[in-house]
């Protein structure tokens, strides 16, 4: 499937140009024996695929014939993607609380290094890290991780790893859930709101989101969205462009006052008012890149 949709040649030109260029120095640069396996859009891909395949496998196509209140349809009648969820959710908790790594305590959520009084230098990520490095190799998992610096890590460490990747499916499960129905945005907003995981607060603050924006867009159409449509119809180019022009000027630059509040707000402003100005002159081309 081509990776371009647009309206004439021109726009096609430029998506063949683009796309030539992103795979040219994709493999001008990278090493199969260092390339980095997981991925956000690796992430993305595998999450969209299992919950696809669960609704291709479970779905139930005529719901209204079910004599089920409303408050609970959802989950009587899809009771068989619940389960999986609920064993997949088991599943990441087992391995995360309760898997054996070698120098580290069960359950080491920390970043490792000189965090925790430097206790345990080497256990960056805990189970996560360790089962990344033990499936994929310390050669195909992402060296630079956020507490590098902070933290003074030397373990590698994937932010879109294998384990965290379970939660992914639970998310986007969850916003399934959620897409049709404005008795299902009620339920799980009051479902989500009283838990103190991570996933689920995440989930929730979603929620609660979706719920002001469909009340304020679709119901009293007070505004369209704007401008952050534009970046979301081309989301995949502002993400590769980013990805590739993101350490040069003007998206960057050497700052005088890095250690300061101001100066980095600043650039990272002007650098996403640039790439909404990008998305929004490609819209009025009527050019959206899309996989």
């Amino acid at each position: 499937m081509p990776l371009w949709f647009c309206m004439d040649c021109r726009t096609q030109q430029l998506s063949h140009l683009v796309i030539h260029c992103v795979a040219l120095s994709v493999i001008s640069t990278v090493s199969w024996s260092w390339a980095r396996i997981p991925g956000v859009l690796q992430r993305l891909g595998f999450t969209y695929f299992t919950v696809a395949l669960m609704q291709t496998c479970f779905s139930v196509k005529d719901v209204e014939k079910y004599q089920v209140s409303c408050n609970v349809r959802d989950i009587v009648l899809y009771w068989p993607e619940w389960i999986i969820i609920a064993v997949l959710e088991t599943i990441w908790l087992c391995l995360t609380f309760l898997l054996l790594v070698p120098g580290c305590p069960r359950g080491y959520l920390g970043p490792g290094g000189i965090g925790d009084d430097g206790k345990y230098p080497n256990c960056t990520g805990g189970a996560a890290g360790y089962i990344d490095k033990w499936l994929l190799g310390e050669d195909h998992i992402y060296h630079y991780p956020t507490c590098k610096e902070l933290y003074k890590t030397t373990q590698p460490f994937d932010p879109e790893g294998v384990l965290g990747t379970i939660n992914s499916v639970v998310m986007a499960f969850f916003g399934l859930q959620v897409k049709s129905k404005i008795y299902r945005k009620k339920r799980m907003f009051l479902l989500f709101s009283r838990s103190l995981s991570f996933v689920t607060t995440l989930s929730c603050f979603s929620f609660i989101l979706l719920g002001l924006m469909f009340y304020v867009i679709d119901v009293k159409h007070w505004w369209g969205g704007q401008p952050f449509i534009y970046p979301g119809m081309n989301s995949f180019f502002v993400y590769v462009g980013h990805s590739i022009l993101g350490s040069y000027f003007p998206f960057n630059w050497e700052m005088k006052f890095p250690d300061s509040h101001a100066e980095p707000l600043f650039q990272d402003l002007l650098g996403t008012s640039l790439w909404v100005f990008v998305a929004y002159f490609l819209y009025r081309k009527k050019f959206f890149l899309k996989i």
